[in-house]
């Protein structure tokens, strides 16, 4: 059985399922969280018939309740958390002019009230232990205030790469680090399912790499943000948007 344990948030499908994959394929136990159940239960099950090195845990990200619960059941269950994955995320494109305060509390608390409560209760844990990995997944949106998926989704990726300065300062000398990944547009259904086909043509025409992100390299680049070899990458942001940013 593996020693070394990664919870993925947000793993039901998209960039979160394609990351739990690779940890898997890394030789973690994977943790597969998402509000969703059903489908991260049939995931962990395609990745361990017998559930041995991957697990199914419901989790509500907006709740600092959900993440001590499923911090504390790992523990049970395989004795160590060793990397803790951010990827929840959501977003309805609304112009920014249309927001309602429903709309904006919602985006935020998915994916910045998330990011909070992850860091602090598993930033805490791995304080105590003197070990351990956090990656944010923030997005291209967050830096050059992209609205293609919302302005008050990009304010929360924003806010993302901004707590993990934060906390990647605050935890560094106890052995933790905390970087976050910008992803720019990727090829996965959810993204040609959310945006809309003259806007994705938009990006993919300015795009200098000339086609859309792989999510399988986004994984391999926290996979390696997670390795221990990676102890001195600490509050950074990883950016793999083909050349649409560049700084």
């Amino acid at each position: 059985m593996p020693n070394r344990t990664a919870l993925i948030t947000g793993a039901a499908r998209g960039l979160g399922a394609v990351v739990a994959r690779r940890f898997h394929e890394a030789g973690y136990n994977v943790a597969l969280a998402d509000i969703a159940i059903a489908p991260v239960q049939a995931l962990a099950r395609e990745l361990s018939q017998d559930e041995s090195t991957a697990c199914a845990i419901e989790l509500d990200v907006t709740s600092k309740a959900d993440f001590e619960t499923a911090r504390d059941a790992l523990l049970t269950r395989w004795g160590t958390v060793d990397v803790l994955v951010n990827n929840a995320g959501a977003s309805k494109i609304v112009p920014v002019m249309e927001i309602t305060a429903e709309q904006f509390d919602q985006v935020i608390d998915v994916n910045l009230r998330s990011v909070l409560f992850g860091c602090q209760v598993f930033g805490q844990y791995f304080a105590n232990r003197g070990a351990g990995r956090i990656v944010n997944i923030a997005s291209l949106a967050g830096q050059n205030g992209g609205s293609a998926t919302g302005a008050h989704y990009a304010a929360a990726k924003g806010g993302t790469l901004t707590l993990t300065k934060v906390f990647a300062r605050d935890l560094a000398s106890r052995g933790v680090t905390v970087n976050a990944i910008a992803p720019g547009p990727l090829d996965l259904p959810i993204v040609h399912e959310s945006v809309p086909a003259d806007t994705l043509q938009k990006v993919m025409a300015g795009l200098p790499a000339g086609r859309l992100g792989s999510a399988s390299y986004i994984a391999d680049v926290a996979v390696m943000l997670a390795s221990a070899d990676a102890y001195f990458a600490n509050g950074a942001c990883w950016d793999v948007n083909g050349g649409l940013y560049m700084r």
